[in-house]
């Protein structure tokens, strides 16, 4: 399934009913008495989370969401049906901006949690709720109101505890395979990912969800390869695994060169807590190994031996990830609306 993490759609919602203007016939009553009926409520845009989706593809195939209008009212007091509300189901992680100024709606992060965006009109009066004793045989009504109408923008943004990034080729697919139950597409070339990956990590009583994102390469946060559609991925992350090949030739320059991408997309991604994976260490010596290791702890790193392919160190990894926590940022009181 392609995977789709932006789109833009049309939302209208329901138009109020008419009231009506009609008279009953009833002896000694004037004109046999004004019974028109109310119209009814237009329906409501709703936005609900549902955990089971994983895309926003559906929203290229329909972009145009209409609620039903309120039925308009009837004679004998019948007061017209409310319009039915119209129901979009987003994805997890899915951030709703209004396109006429960009700002944020609503963040929809947990499963069942629903956004009103648009009420729909509420319905005109019929010719009964408008007598009085000096007019009891009244002939106006009004006119339902009109729904708004609005045009959105969908982003997706995956919901995961910590990020993997690197450079295409460092071994991240391998990495959040052996760490997690994802079942990535792995295989010896670049930009093997294609889509972000997610994979639960389960130790011990500890449980949390690890991304995986394309590979990242100089130039990625001005548009460059792949690495700037899915950057927006690892935002919500409180941890970072900077995923080095411990084999390349270049290794202080591959660092320098992820460090940057992050903080030139947000500065805000070096700030958060942050893990130096050195995978592949079964393809050097020792003694390269533990030159690299040092030259990075006297930077202030924190650092991980590993190499995913072969299974070694992925037991630390996970330790060492516990050991500094992870910090839910979506906690059970805030992100819901009605």
């Amino acid at each position: 399934m392609k995977f789709v993490d932006e789109a833009r759609i049309y939302v209208k919602a329901g138009d109020g009913g008419r009231g009506c203007a009609s008279f009953r016939r009833e002896k000694f009553v004037p004109r046999g008495g004004p019974d028109g009926g109310d119209g009814g409520k237009g329906g409501d845009v709703v936005i609900t989370g549902k955990s089971h989706l994983t895309s926003l593809l559906d929203f290229k195939y329909k972009r145009i969401y209409r609620a039903e209008n309120g039925k308009n009212g009837g004679g004998k007091n019948k007061r017209g049906r409310d319009g039915k509300d119209i129901e979009i189901s987003v994805p997890l992680g899915t951030v709703i901006y209004d396109e006429s100024n960009d700002s944020v709606l609503c963040d929809i992060t947990k499963d069942g949690q629903f956004f009103t965006i648009l009420k729909g009109g509420r319905g005109g009066k019929g010719n009964a709720f408008f007598t009085t004793s000096t007019n009891r045989a009244p002939t106006e009504f009004q006119y339902g109101e009109s729904g708004g109408e609005q045009h959105l923008r969908f982003v997706l943004k995956l919901l995961a505890d910590v990020g993997i990034a690197g450079l295409p080729n460092a071994g991240k697919s391998t990495l959040i395979a052996g760490l997690t139950d994802a079942k990535p597409k792995i295989g010896d070339y670049p930009f093997t990912t294609l889509t972000p990956n997610l994979g639960v990590c389960r130790d011990e009583d500890d449980m949390f969800v690890i991304a995986d994102i394309p590979g990242l390469v100089n130039g990625a946060s001005q548009g460059r390869g792949l690495g700037i559609t899915f950057l927006k991925h690892i935002e919500r992350t409180t941890m970072i695994l900077l995923v080095l090949d411990t084999a390349s030739p270049d290794l202080a320059g591959d660092y320098n060169a992820l460090c940057h991408e992050l903080s030139s997309y947000k500065e805000e991604m070096l700030a958060k807590k942050r893990i130096v994976v050195l995978n592949k260490i079964d393809l050097v010596s020792q003694d390269e190994v533990e030159k690299w290791e040092s030259f990075f702890t006297s930077r202030g790193e924190e650092i991980a031996k590993v190499s995913a392919l072969k299974g070694w160190g992925t037991e630390a990894l996970k330790e060492m990830i516990r050991r500094k926590g992870i910090q839910r940022i979506v906690n059970d009181e805030q992100h819901y609306h009605e």
